[in-house]
């Protein structure tokens, strides 16, 4: 039965690890929410271990230094995963089959400021579709704009009629900055797997993304709960990881359900999930 509750202290004594979605739970883009980092401290404090998971294409590193800038220090968590660190590991690596069968030239669809993912990289960058052996989509630039996928359309095309493998370093569709809802990286591979393209993501809601996770925490899956604004990445995730999923409702879905809890049970029956607990914001 889904519990609804009015923030993490009814759940704390139930779990001994907490998974943590960012952008929707921690902050917006622009500023962490109101409550969120007292909610990690206290989490914390109460001998909570804190990981949190983002479907961000970027380095951790680089994450972590905009958490900073956002006022969310280094001590409220325990460790740090994002899906692009995850996506780079498994080019460097070449241990899962997928990556392994990738050849050595890759065309990168993304912002620059995404570079750093190539950073000791074996793969070489090339400047086009035509030259490359994969792509590597890290979702939409501030050149074309990030709020349609128009501007994309024609890159897509090029690399499916060369019929690259297209790694995808963010699952997510969209994400809500500053109020403003924009496209992400996850919404260019639907599109491009719409035309028949071959597509692999790591991140949420895909379950290999959270065996790291789970050896960061160091605890039993029992004592996991996974936090999240998205049912399809976050509390799809948490199902596919066999692990108790938190719903925040005043996120990505925040303007459809305005709080309702009615709504929000009847959406997840839709898709069909049915996460433990929910909260309408990640605060004490």
């Amino acid at each position: 039965m889904m519990r609804h509750e009015r923030g993490m202290a009814a759940l704390a004594a139930r779990y001994d690890g907490f998974i943590v979605d960012l952008w929707g739970v921690v902050h917006d883009g622009v500023a962490a929410y109101p409550g969120a980092v007292d909610c990690l401290t206290r989490l914390r404090a109460g001998g909570a271990r804190i990981v949190l998971l983002s479907n961000a294409p970027r380095r951790r590193a680089a994450v972590q230094e905009t958490l900073r800038r956002l006022g969310i220090p280094d001590h409220t968590y325990d460790g740090l995963l994002t899906s692009g660190e995850a996506t780079r590991l498994a080019l460097i690596d070449r241990t899962d089959p997928w990556f392994a069968a990738l050849g050595p030239r890759v065309w990168h669809l993304g912002p620059a400021k995404d570079a750093g993912l190539f950073e000791g990289l074996p793969q070489t960058r090339v400047a086009s579709p035509a030259e490359a052996d994969f792509v590597l989509n890290t979702g939409p630039d501030d050149a074309a704009g990030e709020t349609e996928i128009a501007p994309y359309l024609p890159s897509l095309r090029d690399c499916a009629a060369h019929r690259l493998p297209m790694a995808c370093a963010n699952p997510d569709l969209e994400v809500v900055r500053g109020g403003q809802r924009l496209i992400c990286a996850g919404l260019l591979a639907r599109h491009y797997a719409e035309l028949g393209g071959e597509v692999r993501q790591l991140g949420k809601p895909y379950p290999e993304i959270y065996e790291p996770v789970r050896r960061m925490l160091g605890v039993p899956d029992a004592r996991i709960l996974a936090i999240g604004d998205s049912l399809a990445t976050d509390i799809a995730g948490a199902r596919a990881a066999r692990l108790d999923g938190c719903w925040v409702l005043g996120g990505i879905h925040g303007e459809l359900l305005g709080g309702d809890t009615a709504l929000a049970e009847a959406e997840a029956r839709a898709a069909g999930l049915a996460p433990a607990a929910t909260v309408p914001r990640f605060v004490w």
